[in-house]
């Protein structure tokens, strides 16, 4: 019998930016890869809001999808907090579900292990079911009640597709399943939206990372003796990174795929004079630009031909031209102007800059701020420098604080259970440089912990600054030190802040046990 899984979770805070807007289509590219891996989506439970759960209020518009009889529709429709008031309803039923054996496995997007998703992921973690996820504070508080998560990341730099295929992957090696990914037979329905309203700069700039990933590593292997030539591939990867950001942008504003494409990549490099935001201009631009004229083409019934060069060729070119001859240099301005702030902070006091960004860097991504504003900022950085300050801080003040968090819960746990959570975290902020949300549980249970995490960040950041060390994230901590342009500073930042995070996080974690046991005494002295 094939195994019946159970998608789970909402739109998202940054999922909502790469792919949880269009909540169907998120849906349908699971099922495609769950099928092709043998697996069936029995179960769906999904709540959809029409804005970021990071500005989501109780009234914000929301509607809660379901399966049934293996349709995805629309149970319910109203204000978010309405339709959370309904899940409930759903997650008791699919409890009850998972109870009975009629569940073999969770898939967990961006769920509610506390409250909307509490009581499946309580019985999937009773069962012992083998649960896959995006999503780095919703799996953290997954595993932390105990729930068996067999593969799991953060949704920076994803689509709806390899999200899929990761579920699928997870899953298929965890049962032993033959299972190969279905790429390209998933066409996206063309949404009848405005093109205005698929304007989103965070979701832009964020899947555009990878590129600028690509170019750090062209710079770290620059640095090896008889590497040289590396120096060039750095310059064109830094011409080319418009061209991304254009093409990245006008294949998501435009809701076309191959025809926004072309439009990116004629907007793009007509518009590298303006830097990456250049790019992103010009890129938005032409994908504005496209399904107005597809529009206009299909209804004076131009051939199809004549309807994807003029819509993908023309709207490239005169967004391009737009830019080429009028607002790059303004947007080049705007770029330099960001960079030069940053520059001029380092200059008056590095280490009080370092200090300030390291202490600000968790409510940031706590607030949701980070990937709305510190992460294109951090591109802006890399355009010119092939690495950055806060990007620096980004990889010492989150990535290594969460890893001597992780670590302290590795060597002196409060509990069993935590050693377990802290173990598979552990290896992926090491290894992958990401996931620190996976922190959270440990920070948020523990106001001491919350306080390490500052406090670490807070001195990694001043020492980064002491050096004016640059690096980035999203690569393993090991490498990370020379892809910086201060090898040396980036890892005493980095011992800096590992060291103290696990001294206070395990110091913590002995205060706390030390409680518990004094209370334990105290409890039996009164039996």
């Amino acid at each position: 019998m094939n195994k019946r899984v159970a998608v789970i979770g909402s739109s998202g805070g940054n999922l909502y930016n790469l792919g949880g807007k269009d909540p169907f289509a998120l849906l349908e590219a699971i099922k495609i890869q769950l099928d092709a891996a043998g697996i069936e989506m029995a179960a769906v439970q999904f709540v959809a809001a029409d804005v970021s759960m990071d500005q989501a209020k109780s009234h914000t518009p929301a509607r809660l999808i379901v399966m049934e009889k293996g349709e995805l529709k629309v149970s319910f429709e109203g204000k978010l907090a309405e339709v959370n008031k309904k899940a409930k309803e759903f997650d008791k039923a699919l409890a009850e579900q998972i109870e009975r054996g009629e569940i073999d496995g969770l898939i967990l997007v961006s769920a509610d292990p506390k409250d909307t998703n509490s009581e499946a992921v309580k019985a999937g973690a009773e069962k012992g079911l083998p649960a896959v996820g995006t999503g780095g504070t919703s799996v953290a508080h997954a595993r932390s009640v105990g729930l068996n998560v067999v593969a799991a990341s953060g949704t920076t730099g994803s689509t709806n597709r390899t999200r899929a295929v990761s579920y699928a992957a997870g899953l298929a090696n965890y049962w032993n399943l033959r299972y190969k990914p279905v790429i390209g037979s998933y066409q996206e329905k063309i949404s009848d939206e405005s093109p205005f309203k698929r304007i989103n700069f965070r979701g832009i700039m964020v899947t555009s990372l990878p590129a600028f990933i690509a170019m750090a590593i062209t710079i770290a292997l620059s640095r090896i003796p008889g590497f040289d030539v590396f120096n060039e591939v750095f310059d064109v990867m830094i011409e080319a990174l418009p061209v991304v950001v254009a093409v990245v942008a006008a294949k998501q504003v435009s809701g076309y795929d191959e025809v926004g494409i072309v439009a990116g990549v004629v907007s793009g490099v007509l518009s590298t004079k303006g830097g990456i935001i250049g790019g992103l201009l010009g890129g938005i631009a032409s994908g504005i630009m496209v399904p107005y004229l597809v529009a206009f083409s299909t209804k004076r019934n131009f051939p199809a031909t004549t309807v994807n060069i003029l819509s993908g060729g023309l709207s490239g070119l005169l967004s391009g031209l737009v830019m080429y001859f009028g607002f790059s240099p303004i947007a080049l301005a705007a770029g330099n102007g960001v960079r030069t702030l940053i520059q001029t902070a380092l200059d008056y006091n590095p280490i009080v800059a370092g200090a300030i960004s390291g202490l600000l860097i968790w409510p940031a991504i706590i607030g949701g701020v980070y990937h709305a504003a510190i992460l294109p900022i951090i591109l802006l950085e890399m355009e010119q420098y092939g690495n950055s300050f806060l990007g620096a801080i980004d990889a010492v003040g989150l990535v290594v604080t969460a890893a001597g968090i992780t670590l302290a819960n590795i060597l002196y746990p409060r509990t069993r259970a935590d050693r377990i959570a802290a173990l598979p975290v552990f290896f992926v902020l090491t290894v992958f440089g990401t996931f620190v949300e996976a922190a959270y549980p440990f920070m948020f249970a523990d106001k001491l912990v919350f306080a390490a995490a500052l406090i670490s960040a807070t001195a990694g950041g001043a020492v980064a600054g002491y050096f004016n060390a640059r690096g980035m994230a999203y690569v393993p901590i090991l490498v990370a030190p020379f892809m910086s342009n201060n090898t040396v500073g980036f890892i005493l930042s980095m011992l800096t802040t590992l060291t103290i995070a696990l001294l206070l996080t395990v110091s913590a974690n002995r205060i706390y046990k030390g409680a518990q046991h004094s209370k334990n005494k105290m409890e039996a002295h009164n039996l």
